[in-house]
């Protein structure tokens, strides 16, 4: 810890700019609600910022978590020593751009990403405006619901490497699949993205996005805490039916359990620990690769 406090005291020095928190608990920003103390968090205001705090970490070889929502972390109960750069907190422009066109920062929330498109008249981020997280982890993990997905609207997006040297990626240089991007095969940390989208009447959209909501609230169990679906789609099957059909709804670990709602979710009953999550994971997998043959591969970022 004093080795933390050290680099941290120089941080703040260096760039007292820049908002800083130490021993910040995990669980206050994660959707799970779950997580021990970070070490140092940075909430950087701008791309400049950001870039700065990377080569700080690059030049001192320290360890760095890029958090946005926290909507697909499981945080470790014991905390992080690392230092903890927050985008959701300061890297927040969003604007339009041309006629069918939105730039946005990657600290701006999925949501608030749809309901400008919708305020604008543009349509292709309906799906988005359910989803907890931001632009910045819904493009790294390629994020979706409902068949749309960020592939289908992304056209560029900017990044910053942890030396400090800017990239810009187009189209197929993203390199997107189901639940990836060519973000996770590198370091480089996302700064902004455009989105081309398709002009529309917004009370039509704004009828599709109350539709889609209404349908996550019937289906999904949106009164826990949670880190959204727990595993990826298997290929030539669905995750919550298979465990579905294990009959494993409700199987509980500590204060973490199989949603009785939506067998896709695990969700925090209250005090979970990520230890009783991790085991219940461990338990789903067991279970469901016996029973069906599927192996069940984690959908969240277990830390």
């Amino acid at each position: 810890m004093a080795y933390q406090a050290h680099f941290a005291a120089e941080l703040a020095a260096a760039y007292p700019q820049i908002p800083l928190r130490l021993n910040e608990p995990m669980a206050a920003h994660t959707t799970f609600r779950i997580g021990g103390p970070a070490a140092c968090m940075a909430l950087p205001q701008d791309a400049q910022q950001l870039k700065d705090l990377l080569l700080f970490a690059q030049q001192r070889e320290l360890p760095v978590l890029l958090l946005g929502g926290g909507s697909n972390l499981l945080c470790p109960d014991e905390g992080l020593q690392a230092l903890v750069i927050k985008t959701k907190e300061g890297l927040t422009n969003l604007e339009r751009i041309g006629k069918n066109r939105i730039r946005a920062h990657s600290g701006v929330t999925m949501a608030r990403l749809a309901q400008f498109a919708a305020q604008n008249g543009l349509s292709g981020l309906e799906f988005a405006q359910g989803i907890p997280g931001t632009v910045g982890g819904g493009i790294y993990m390629n994020a979706g619901a409902y068949g749309g997905e960020m592939c289908q609207v992304v056209v560029s997006s900017e990044a910053v490497s942890r030396e400090g040297e800017h990239r810009l990626l187009r189209g197929d240089e993203h390199g997107f699949s189901y639940r990836r991007s060519v973000y996770m095969d590198t370091s480089d940390v996302i700064v902004s993205a455009e989105f081309e989208l398709t002009p529309d009447d917004p009370a039509l959209i704004r009828e599709r996005m109350q539709d889609l909501a209404s349908r996550r609230r019937e289906k999904q169990p949106l009164e826990y805490p949670s880190a959204g679906s727990a595993f990826k789609r298997p290929e030539g099957a669905f995750a919550a039916a298979l465990i579905d059909s294990c009959g494993l709804k409700g199987l509980q670990v500590g204060g973490a359990a199989v949603s009785k709602k939506h067998a896709g979710f695990i969700v925090n009953l209250g005090g979970a620990t990520a230890d009783d999550v991790k085991r219940l994971i461990a338990l789903v997998q067991q279970r469901v690769e016996k029973e069906t043959g599927f192996m069940l591969e984690p959908e969240i970022r277990i830390l």
